[in-house]
């Protein structure tokens, strides 16, 4: 079921998402060559604790993973993309590393994701990480009453054609709320007119993520990690927001 958010209940949800938003901007700082993964798990669960919000991903356990997932942030790096579990991985030079975190405080959720480079930047790997944010300025700028989901998912992959990146549907945006997951399947792939019509108070974490030459996946054997089946470079933005009257409302905006 669909559910529509409040003014009030999407304040909430901003209170969370400025959270997240937070912590995502403090992992980015710290992601350092010689800084291992675990270093950084530990730091958000610290943050976390502090704030006494309550991680999403924590015996998070769907169809897909092998076991609950025991971390509180999902951290991929190159070419791994999704749900990267955090393990004794220290960070190099040029290493392109995602974090995606979502927590849920007094009850309302929030969901972000950002990637970013660890010492030097390959031009290479700067250019499908602006492809995704890119992609994600522009699934949000239609988001708005009146159009469709289908422009959401359009948006997305007019901006991958035209820096010519393969799309993969498996995985995609989602409803947000009450808890990480709600009803409603964003794909980062679709056609403009099409599906439901937006409407104030719908609640969606959209994230666009792209692999450079690839719309294959292969799981690592840790039964979570999400990797380029071709083992290209890969990047991943995402924001919840929220539809309004007029334009909307980013909740996890640094």
């Amino acid at each position: 079921m669909i559910e529509l958010k409040t003014p009030a209940e999407i304040e909430r949800m901003h209170v969370t998402g400025r959270f997240v938003a937070d912590v995502l901007s403090e992992v980015a700082r710290l992601a350092d060559v010689g800084v291992n993964l675990m270093d950084l798990e530990h730091h958000a669960r610290g943050m976390i604790k502090r704030r006494g919000a309550v991680s999403c991903y924590w015996d998070y356990a769907p169809s897909f993973g092998k076991g609950p997932f025991r971390n509180v942030i999902c951290l991929s790096v190159n070419d791994a993309v999704l749900h990267g579990l955090p393990h004794d991985y220290t960070l190099r030079d040029g290493d392109v590393v995602t974090a995606d975190l979502a927590v849920t405080i007094d009850g309302w959720a929030a969901d972000s994701a950002r990637t970013v480079i660890v010492g030097t930047a390959a031009e290479e790997d700067l250019r499908i990480i602006r492809a995704t944010e890119e992609a994600l300025e522009a699934a949000i700028d239609v988001a708005r009453p009146g159009n469709r989901m289908g422009d959401i998912s359009a948006a997305i992959w007019a901006v991958a054609q035209d820096y010519g990146y393969p799309v993969n549907t498996e995985f995609g945006g989602h409803g947000i709320g009450r808890t990480m997951h709600e009803d409603l399947h964003v794909s980062n792939k679709g056609t403009a007119g099409r599906g439901m019509k937006l409407r104030p108070g719908l609640t969606l974490a959209l994230e666009p993520w792209f692999a450079a030459t690839t719309d294959e996946i292969v799981y690592d054997p840790d039964g979570w990690t999400i990797r380029s089946a071709d083992g290209s470079r890969t990047a991943h933005s995402e924001h919840t927001i929220a539809v309004t009257d007029e334009a909307a409302l980013v909740l996890t905006r640094p």
